[in-house]
């Protein structure tokens, strides 16, 4: 049975997914590279901010790619100060009956602005980790992430499930060993194939069918 849970945040909790890809489009924009939302999905989504930049901008240096990524760094955080965050409320409502039966949770993003969003929407407290870009080295689809979470919460990934929106997030977690439900918001089931089970909202799978979830075989 599962004793704890790892919440990605674009796109599982918060759907930040147009702050992001309309800062990334402006900045691609300006380095002379048209960008869609196919792009971004295959390319950047769930990236740490390097790996996204350098996907697109492939000819450029370490330092510019570093540039580029904070110029998109500042539309973002443009964005995410004058416009609202759309939350998932299937998913605000599975974290408050997991806390109410006792497991432990973590929210874990690439993004280092996670925390700040987390205290935006008043959902900070709800957790018992999180972990941001800060807190780890290698991103996805590496298992670092996850498996600094399940660390900090004392679990075992066998202990912990994740959720995800992303393929690089689902790959990270079954290279840690974790179990993982995919979220497909954006009719890409495809892309999260790797998951043990793939929904398209939270609402879809009950809490005791998530404690008692299985491997794909």
């Amino acid at each position: 049975m599962i004793k704890g849970a790892i919440f990605d945040l674009d796109g599982v909790i918060v759907n930040t997914v147009p702050l992001h890809f309309n800062a990334w489009k402006k900045m691609f924009e300006e380095y002379g590279h048209s960008f869609s939302m196919d792009d971004y999905l295959a390319k950047v989504d769930g990236k740490p901010r390097p790996s996204g930049a350098a996907a697109i901008l492939t000819d450029l240096s370490p330092d510019e790619i570093k540039k580029a990524g904070e110029i998109k760094q500042k539309y973002y955080l443009e964005l995410l100060d004058k416009e609202p965050i759309e939350k998932f409320d299937s998913t605000i409502k599975l974290i408050d009956e997991m806390k109410a039966q006792g497991l432990k949770l973590a929210a874990a993003s690439s993004s280092k602005n996670a925390v700040r969003i987390l205290k935006k929407i008043g959902l900070y407290d709800a957790f018992d980790v999180n972990v941001s870009g800060a807190d780890f080295k290698k991103g996805k689809p590496d298992p670092e992430i996850f498996l600094t979470a399940a660390s900090k919460l004392g679990l075992k990934p066998d202990d912990c499930v994740v959720f995800e929106d992303a393929n690089s997030g689902v790959l990270a977690a079954k290279r840690g060993g974790f179990l993982c439900v995919g979220i497909d918001r954006h009719n890409n089931a495809s892309a999260l194939s790797a998951a043990d089970v793939i929904v398209s909202d939270i609402s879809e799978i009950g809490l005791n069918q998530i404690i008692n979830l299985e491997r794909k075989k």
